[in-house]
């Protein structure tokens, strides 16, 4: 196939003048760790412009560029080569550790970001608070209980800690949205899932729009009504109490397991990088977001986001540009993925075992991005952090138009990726320990020109963990607070008891994510993990909402047996899908890649092992479909198996649900048909 492309494409892939500015500095940043004739190794390799270690990205502001000469792996008789001369090549192992470079000023960039996220948690968890105060004594002084009693009820702890009070701005709260959906995952995950799999994914930006228009008619103009802090009242205002408790126990499940996988990514960019170790980075940065997350509550973690969403705006900018250029223009990145596969299309058919066809990408995608955009607790608690239903409709337009632009990025920047690899695959030779590490590659050579870049970008990579992270831990305080201590303490329970609760629940999930990164290591693709463990969790929740919202005829009971049914099935499939995918029995077919010009020494086995995930491994099981399924599937089960369990169970009464619990053109149509009588729609105070 096309992957291994000719040689004459190499020509074009050099670094132009930049190749030999600084092949010293690479080389001397080496030389503490590796062997003089290694040296003069690098420094021929870099001096003769050879392209494939570049692609290996060197930390020097040059970097490896890809080899004129023919292929190489002088473990094998095929590779000897055209090096010449009794020189010995770099070995991987000697080469990964000239990659793990990260100087000076790049780690004062880390830090730096570090230190802002920091701060502003200390100005919204502390200076804030006192001008609160103050300015709520001066009301008092004024006029008594008027407007003093309101802000003092706006200011209430459990309020402003979780919704901001409900004044926040449109502007902040979009891109703090956009920051916690992308997270680490999707920033490295999207541009490895297109140099795996080729640009099939790339047409789930479709399905955003979509789903962003059905939240806006169906789910948040109910959310927005009701004024909840916790989704999962809505469950008890629905159903019954029970069901609020599951919906909880479901959602505070996937934090305990997405909080780890959201924080290992960035560690694999920070190992490649750095060469520090996984667990020596994630104590550190969970302990930092646990910080400015307990003390600064809803607007500590909104306002950090947005310095974090800047940060990756940026870093990505500078990705695509400078990496295109080095490359020799948009046409040479166009035309190498193109030959190597890589510009695909879903596939035409409905064959639900394909993992991208255009029924998994443009009806399961609507789904799957739907439980994320409308009945995630974490977004439906930004949204209501809002004063008013118009103020979301603004917040909504602008986050998916925020989220698509920060998509195409990672999109583009898996392009380059493959265009600058695509002669020596760094997974195949051992450079790259797992595929969620090639971005980083690319970035440590297209960065590595001009000091702190480099650190720009692991600070973007761990800016979209941070705000995932520190969102998460926010809402789980909402969530524990609001379903399960409040309704058991009642009245009792003081304004200093919710402030302890809050933050013992941040400081609790956030330091037990440090031991859960020891075993997500072990599992795979962190895009795909994600996106199965979040689908198979949410699924049924989003058949859940559904049901409420759309079926006022379907009853608690009915719901209940769905929503378990549901659940249970979605856990086993997700749980085997994920066996079969560790153990190999079941694989989709990646798309070839090459190692023809790679200019160093690795183990020839490892790659003849690798072709291996060329070949699709078939299976027939229910846990074999498409990881993009997974959300259909789970709401499906449980909107069919509740209206089964009517016949079981009967069928409730419209009349006894109450109006504001259902979407907006549903309750037209009952009040068209007279179910309600003429009944208008309730005024609601705002819940301060």
């Amino acid at each position: 196939m096309s992957a291994t492309t000719s040689p004459a494409d190499s020509s074009t892939a050099t670094g132009g003048p930049t190749t030999t500015t600084t092949p010293t500095i690479s080389t001397s940043t080496a030389a503490a760790t590796v062997t003089n004739a290694i040296v003069k190794t690098v420094e021929a390799i870099i001096s003769s412009t050879a392209p494939a270690a570049s692609q290996s990205a060197s930390p020097s502001p040059s970097g490896f560029s890809t080899p004129t000469q023919s292929p190489t792996s002088s473990s094998t008789p095929t590779t000897t080569a055209s090096m010449g001369g009794p020189e010995e090549k770099l070995s991987v192992q000697d080469l990964s550790q000239t990659l793990q470079h990260f100087g000076v000023v790049d780690y004062l960039v880390f830090i730096a970001m570090l230190a802002v996220c920091a701060v502003i948690g200390v100005y919204f968890g502390f200076i804030e608070k006192k001008q609160k105060a103050k300015k709520k004594g001066q009301l008092a002084g004024k006029d008594g209980a008027g407007a003093a009693g309101v802000e003092e009820r706006r200011g209430s702890e459990a309020l402003d800690y979780l919704v901001g009070g409900r004044q926040m701005k449109v502007f902040p709260v979009a891109l703090s949205l956009v920051a916690s959906f992308v997270s680490g995952i999707s920033l490295l995950g999207t541009s490895t899932e297109i140099y795996v799999y080729g640009t099939q994914y790339a047409f789930i930006l479709v399905t955003l729009a979509i789903s962003g228009a059905i939240s806006w008619y169906i789910f948040l103009p109910v959310f927005c009504n009701l004024q909840l802090t916790s989704t999962y009242e809505y469950f008890e205002r629905r159903f019954s109490r029970r069901m609020r408790l599951f919906g909880a126990a479901l959602f505070v499940l996937k934090a305990i397991v997405w909080l780890p996988i959201a924080v290992y990514v960035p560690a694999l960019t920070f190992n490649q990088v750095t060469g520090i170790g996984i667990h020596t980075i994630t104590p550190i940065v969970i302990v930092i977001c646990t910080f400015y997350t307990c003390v600064g509550g809803l607007k500590g973690v909104v306002y950090t986001d947005v310095v974090q969403s800047v940060i990756m705006y940026g870093s990505l900018i500078v990705i695509m540009i400078k990496g295109t250029l080095d490359l020799g223009g948009f046409g040479v990145v166009w035309r190498r993925n193109q030959e190597g596969g890589r510009l695909n299309t879903p596939d035409w058919t409905m064959d639900p075992t394909v993992r991208l066809s255009v029924f998994s990408v443009f009806v399961g995608g609507v789904i799957f991005k739907l439980q994320s955009t409308s009945i995630n607790q974490a977004t439906v608690q930004r949204f209501m952090s809002l004063p008013s239903l118009k103020h979301i409709k603004q917040t909504l337009y602008t986050f998916t138009i925020g989220l698509i632009l920060l998509y195409c990025g990672c999109i583009y920047i898996g392009l380059v990726c493959y265009a600058t690899y695509y002669d020596c695959d760094p997974m195949s030779t051992g450079l790259a320990g797992r595929r969620d590490q090639l971005v980083p590659l690319l970035v440590m050579r297209v960065l590595g020109v001009v000091p702190g870049l480099p650190g720009l970008f692991v600070s973007a990579v761990f800016s979209a963990a941070l705000s995932s992270l520190s969102t998460l831990l926010n809402s789980l305080s909402a969530v524990i607070l609001e379903d399960f201590v409040r309704p058991k303490m009642g009245k009792s329970m003081k304004e200093s008891h919710v402030a302890l609760t809050m933050r013992l629940v941040v400081i609790i999930f956030g330091i037990s994510s440090i031991f859960m990164v020891y075993v997500v290591e072990k599992l795979g693709m962190v895009l795909q993990l994600s996106a199965t463990l979040q689908s198979s969790l949410y699924g049924p929740m989003l058949g859940v909402f559904t049901v409420g919202m759309l079926m006022p005829w379907v009853g608690e009971k009915s719901t209940f047996v769905g929503s378990i049914c549901a659940f249970l099935t979605m856990a086993w499939i997700a749980v085997n899908a994920q066996i079969a995918n560790v153990t190999g029995s079941f694989r989709h077919k990646k798309l070839p890649v090459s190692v023809e010009n790679c200019d160093y020494e690795f183990d020839m086995n490892r790659y003849l092992n690798s072709t291996s995930e060329q070949e699709h491994h078939s299976g027939s099981s229910v846990y074999h479909v498409s990881f993009l399924l997974y959300a259909l599937l789970g709401a499906s089960l449980t909107i069919i198996i509740a209206n089964l369990a009517t016949f079981i169970f009967g069928r409730q009464d419209v009349k006894d649900v109450d109006e504001e619990l259902l979407a907006p053109f549903v309750q037209r149509y009952l009040r068209k048909n007279k179910y309600y009588e003429g009944v208008e729609l309730k005024k609601r105070t705002n819940n301060l």
